[in-house]
C-alpha cells in the first residue's frame, strides 16, 4: 500500500481467548510501516482494559501521517507489548484501514477512483452491477437487505467473478455514491434468475413463487424512497439518512435473455412495480436476443442492450438506432446501452472469442477500441429520442487480480499507478461536449465512413459541437457550412503516432490522451470551415456562434458537411433529424472503487 501525508482511519475487532488471556494488557499499537526497512511512518496507541472473551470488541484509531513512503511496499501493523501478552491468545476480524475517502464518507470510495468516475462526465450509476446481482445460485445472489447496516453483520458471499464479496460496498454506499456525485440512480433489482457456475442455464423462480421476488423489490424501494413512517424508510433513517433517495429508473434483472423464463418473470415484475410506482421508468434486460421468445416492452419502457464485440461491429451499427423504434414497432420504447466495449480485434468469423486468445483478445483498451466505441456512441447521440443512456463496462480492474479485460480504469493499492484507459479518455472527451439539441446535417459530398459525425448545439452558450471520427488510415478533407456565423473555433483530438494499437499502461499512463488541435484555420466572419481530419482520430470541434445567446437560431440552424470521396479502408488491428437531449454517459458493470484496505 502507498503511504502519503493524510489521516488514515483504522478499525478492527478483537476477541480474547478466556483461558489464554492476561488481563494486564493496557494498550494495542497500530502503525504504518515499511515491509523492507525498519521505518515506521506513523503510529498510534489504543488504550484497552479487560478485553471481552465473550464477544468481539471494536477498536478504532486515527493515524496522522506526514511523510511519503518511497514505495508502496508497506503494511498496516497491529502490535502489542510482548511482555503484556506473553502466553495470551487473541482473535482478530474485520481489520480495516481507510485513507481519506471521496467526500470524506465513512466506509467510502477511494478518492482517485471515485474522481475518475466523476471526471469522466458521468451522469448516472447502474448498480449493483450485472452478473453480481444474479449470483451463481439463488442462495448466493446479491440480497439488498444483507448489504446494509453495521459492517460486522454483513456476512458477505461468493461473487460471480471468482472473488468473495464482503458487502462492504452495499446498497446504502451505492445510494450515497450517487448523492455525492449528484448523478442519476439506475437501480437493478433481482428478477428471479441466478446463473449456473457450470455454464448451463441457471435457476429461475417458478411463476407461482414470483410474488416473493416482487415483494423483495418493493421492500428495497421502500428502503430507498419510503418515508420514515414506513418500516424500511425508518430503517434507512436509523442508518443515518432520514431523507429518501429518489429512484427514477429500475432495471428488472440483468441479461435475462440467457434464461428461458423472462417471458413470465418480466411482465409479472413490470406490472407489480408499475402499480406501486407508476412514474418510474422500468428497464427490460431482454428484447429479441432469445430465439425462443421476444419481450413485449410496454410504452414508456426501456431496453438494456449489451455488446462486447469486434471493432467492425460498432462501425456497421453506427446507424442501428436511426429508425429502431419504427422498424421494431417500439415507437414509445427507448434504449439503454448498458454495457459495451471492443473485446477483440476483427476476426474472419466476426464473433469475439471469449476464451481470450492472445492473438485476438484486447487486454487493454487501444486507440482501435476508442475509435470504434466512439463511432457507435455518436451514432447513439444522433438519436437521443431513442438512446437515453450509454455506459462502458466493466469499469475497474485491479492490476493485482482480475477476471475480465478490457476495463475502463485499472489500479493497484498505490494511487500513483492508476491508469485511465484510451477508452476512458474518448468517453470523457465526448461526454464533456454534450449539447442540448441535435442538429440536422446534410452531407453534399462523400458519405459516412471513413468520417463519422454528429452535431449538437448547447443552447445556453450558443456553442455548436461537431464530433467527427476518422476511422481511415489517411487524413480526409472536411468542409462545414453553418447557416449562422461563428466567431471562433477550437478543438480537441485523441490520436497517436504509434497507430491503432497504442494504449495506456502502467508506468506509461498518458501514452494516448486528448490534446488541443493546433492546425485549425483562423475564424472568419463567415459561416464556412475547412480542415483536414487526421487519420485514426477522434475529434471535437466547438464553434462559438456570433448570434446573441437569446436569439433562437437553434431552431433553424443546420450544418452542411462535405467530405472528400475517400476509399474506405479496412478497420482492424494486427495483434438525420433534429431531436432533443443527447444521451448520457454513465457507469455500468463492475463498479467497486472501495476506499479501504
Amino acid at each position: 500500500m502507498s503511504v502519503t501525508p493524510q489521516a488514515y482511519n483504522a478499525s478492527f475487532y478483537v476477541l480474547a481467548n478466556a483461558p489464554l488471556y492476561n488481563p494486564n494488557v493496557t494498550a494495542i499499537n497500530v502503525s504504518l510501516r515499511s515491509n523492507l526497512t525498519s521505518d515506521i511512518w506513523c503510529s498510534e496507541t489504543i488504550p484497552v482494559q479487560n478485553l471481552s472473551s465473550f464477544d468481539y470488541t471494536q477498536l478504532n484509531a486515527q493515524l496522522f501521517n506526514n511523510v511519503t513512503a518511497p514505495n508502496s511496499n508497506n503494511t498496516f501493523a497491529i502490535t502489542f507489548n510482548a511482555s503484556e501478552v506473553a502466553g495470551s491468545t487473541f482473535y482478530f476480524n474485520l481489520i480495516s484501514l481507510f485513507p481519506e475517502t471521496y467526500k470524506n464518507r465513512p466506509n467510502g470510495l477511494r478518492k482517485d477512483l471515485a474522481e475518475s468516475i466523476k471526471d469522466l462526465g458521468t451522469t448516472f450509476l447502474r448498480f449493483p452491477g450485472g452478473n453480481n446481482l444474479e449470483g451463481y445460485s439463488i442462495a448466493e445472489r446479491w440480497k439488498w437487505n444483507e448489504t446494509i447496516g453495521p459492517l460486522r453483520y454483513r456476512k458477505g458471499r461468493p461473487g460471480t467473478w471468482e472473488y468473495v464479496n464482503t458487502n462492504g460496498l452495499g446498497l446504502m454506499e451505492y445510494l450515497e455514491w450517487t448523492e455525492d456525485m449528484e448523478i442519476e440512480r439506475v437501480l437493478a433489482i433481482y428478477s428471479g434468475y441466478s446463473l449456473n457456475i457450470q455454464g448451463n442455464e441457471g435457476q429461475s423462480y417458478p411463476e407461482e413463487y414470483m410474488g416473493s421476488v416482487l415483494q423483495e423489490a418493493l421492500d428495497e424501494l421502500e428502503f430507498c424512497m419510503g418515508n420514515t413512517n414506513t418500516p424500511y424508510g425508518a430503517l434507512r433513517a436509523q442508518y443515518g439518512h432520514p431523507a429518501p433517495f429518489q429512484i427514477n429508473y429500475i432495471e428488472i434483472g440483468n441479461e435475462d435473455f440467457f434464461s428461458s423464463t423472462y417471458n413470465y418473470r418480466f411482465p409479472f415484475l413490470y406490472n407489480g412495480l408499475k402499480e406501486a410506482y407508476p412514474n418510474i421508468t422500468l428497464i427490460s434486460t431482454a428484447f429479441n436476443e432469445n430465439a425462443n421468445y421476444n419481450i413485449s416492452i410496454p410504452a414508456g419502457g426501456m431496453w438494456d442492450t449489451h455488446h462486447y464485440e469486434e471493432p467492425t461491429y460498432f462501425l456497421e451499427n453506427f446507424n442501428f438506432y436511426d429508425n429502431w423504434q419504427e422498424e421494431t414497432d417500439n415507437e414509445d420504447v427507448t434504449v439503454f446501452i448498458g454495457e459495451y466495449s471492443v473485446f477483440s480485434i476483427d476476426t474472419p468469423s466476426g464473433n469475439p472469442n471469449y476464451s481470450d486468445p492472445v492473438t485476438e483478445h484486447i487486454f487493454y483498451p487501444r486507440l482501435l477500441s476508442a475509435i470504434a466505441e466512439s463511432i457507435y456512441t455518436i451514432g447513439a447521440e444522433r438519436n437521443p429520442n431513442v438512446v437515453k443512456m450509454t455506459s462502458y463496462a466493466p469499469s475497474f480492474q485491479n492490476f493485482n487480480w482480475y477476471n475480465w479485460t478490457p476495463n475502463l480504469v485499472a489500479f493497484t493499492a498505490n494511487p500513483n499507478d492508476t491508469v485511465l484507459s484510451v477508452s476512458w479518455y474518448s468517453q470523457s472527451l465526448l461526454a464533456h461536449y454534450r449539447g442540448t439539441e441535435t442538429l440536422p446535417v446534410t452531407n453534399t459530398q462523400g458519405d459516412i465512413n471513413p468520417l463519422w459525425w454528429v452535431v449538437t448545439i448547447d443552447e445556453p452558450t450558443n456553442a455548436v459541437y461537431l464530433k467527427v471520427v476518422n476511422s481511415g488510415n489517411a487524413s480526409v478533407p472536411l468542409s462545414v457550412n453553418l447557416d449562422a456565423a461563428y466567431t471562433s473555433v477550437n478543438g480537441t483530438i485523441l490520436t497517436s503516432s504509434v497507430g491503432l494499437n497504442a494504449y495506456n499502461y502502467l508506468n506509461n499512463a498518458t501514452a494516448v490522451v486528448p490534446v488541443p488541435i493546433t492546425d485549425l484555420p483562423a475564424a472568419t466572419a463567415g459561416k464556412n470551415f475547412t480542415w483536414s481530419v487526421p487519420a485514426y482520430s477522434i475529434n471535437v470541434l466547438q464553434f462559438d456562434l456570433a448570434a446573441p445567446a437569446n436569439q433562437s437560431i437553434q431552431s433553424t440552424l443546420t450544418s452542411t458537411i462535405a467530405t472528400a470521396l475517400a476509399t474506405t479502408v479496412p478497420f482492424h488491428s494486427s495483434s438525420t433529424s433534429a431531436a432533443r437531449g443527447p444521451s448520457t454517459v454513465g457507469v455500468g458493470e463492475g463498479t467497486q472503487p472501495t476506499g479501504g484496505a
